[in-house]
């Protein structure tokens, strides 16, 4: 596969901004579906899971692809060892941060919603008292069998993920780079697709999925095989311009595989034959790769000269945005919920507060260079 210039991949930046803004929208509706959720709405229904289920079997499959490219560019002009510390102190620091500052109050929160749904006794603890408890493991918050584990990472989960993932690509990376000759480009459009639905229909039954990092087998041979993907082809112009090529193939592929899993994940109950869960799970992951697909042919059709002051700072600002979005979320959501607004005024109200809280904290956070490692940023603006 030839290889592309050494230039900054826009359509990427863009892609990546997206994805993240659609996981601060995705998360949102985690307040207000069945699915379990750190809170929820009094109101929870299965009316927005449909739309939901549009994204939800690529946003994060996307995300460790596009990471995978973006090491590689990386890879490409420095060490192995100078990108293993650059990723090191790029996310550890911001993960350690958020786990023992900025995740707490969603421990904290979602105690005092189990407490509303009467999943636990009454908890009258102070913030305080409970952060206290938190930093020292405390293993007594439990409903029956299942307890909160604290210190705890929630959705900072991905970034200890990338973080592990990085350090490895950086440990056989002399190996990998050894690697010559051409593929076929059909190996890059249904060999990934075939990849994800036998790690969906072996793994994914035995192991489910933890985010726990020590025993999340099925997730890591998922993301770990995106975001290697991402390293080996984030060079070949061939690949994505056969993404932008056949673009609307992907989109009808895709928009089809939507249409057979959505109704059968929504209305089996989970009773399926063995055939049709295998069929199921095709579906599933033929949606999720060929939106992938369909999503690099756009962004590199309409995107990859989109230079300028807005992508240059969105592209800085969604780490910090990631950071403190699921917290802003999470408080935000249990206290509207008191007020009992009508739930469109509601959901409009908690996307105004969690944007306006993202944005706030990016500002401050830039301006203040103590602040800026602790959310991904580079100690002083370029």
């Amino acid at each position: 596969m030839t290889s592309a210039p050494l230039t900054r991949r826009y359509d990427l930046d863009w892609l990546r901004i997206i994805a993240f803004g659609l996981l601060i929208f995705y998360h949102i509706g985690m307040f207000y579906v069945t699915w379990d959720w750190h809170v929820k709405s009094p109101r929870a229904s299965d009316w927005a899971e449909k739309l939901m289920l549009l994204t939800n079997p690529w946003r994060l499959d996307l995300l460790f692809f596009i990471s995978g490219v973006g090491a590689r560019f990386m890879l490409d002009k420095m060490s192995a060892r100078g990108f293993a510390l650059s990723r090191f102190h790029r996310l550890f620091w911001p993960l350690v941060f958020a786990i023992f500052v900025i995740v707490p109050p969603q421990a904290y929160y979602e105690l005092l919603d189990a407490v509303r749904l009467g999943q636990i006794p009454a908890y009258t603890d102070s913030y305080r008292a409970f952060y206290l408890k938190y930093i020292s493991g405390y293993s007594g918050w439990c409903d029956g069998e299942d307890c909160l584990r604290v210190p705890t990472w929630n959705h900072m989960w991905f970034v200890a993920y990338l973080l592990v993932y990085s350090v490895v690509l950086a440990l056989i990376w002399t190996l990998l780079k050894r690697i010559k000759g051409e593929w076929p480009l059909w190996t890059f459009v249904l060999g990934p697709w075939l990849v994800l639905w036998g790690l969906r229909a072996t793994l994914f039954p035995v192991f489910g999925d933890t985010h726990a990092l020590t025993d999340d087998y099925y997730l890591h041979a998922l993301y770990g095989f995106l975001f290697l993907l991402g390293a080996m082809v984030g060079r070949s112009d061939a690949v994505f311009e056969t993404t932008r090529r056949w673009r609307w193939l992907w989109l009808c592929v895709a928009v089809v595989a939507y249409a057979v899993f959505m109704p059968m994940s929504l209305w089996s109950g989970g009773e399926l034959p063995p055939w049709a869960l295998f069929v199921l799970r095709g579906a599933r992951e033929a949606q999720a790769w060929f939106a992938i697909l369909a999503l690099l042919g756009f962004a590199r059709q309409h995107l990859s000269a989109a230079d300028g002051p807005l992508r240059r700072t969105l592209t800085e600002a969604v780490f910090p945005f990631y950071i403190v979005h699921q917290t802003l979320i999470v408080v935000a959501a249990y206290h509207l919920a008191k007020f009992n607004l009508p739930i469109g005024l509601e959901f409009a109200l908690l996307i105004v507060i969690t944007v306006a809280g993202c944005v706030l904290t990016y500002l401050i956070v830039r301006a203040v260079p103590r602040l800026r490692p602790l959310f991904g940023l580079r100690r002083s603006a370029a």
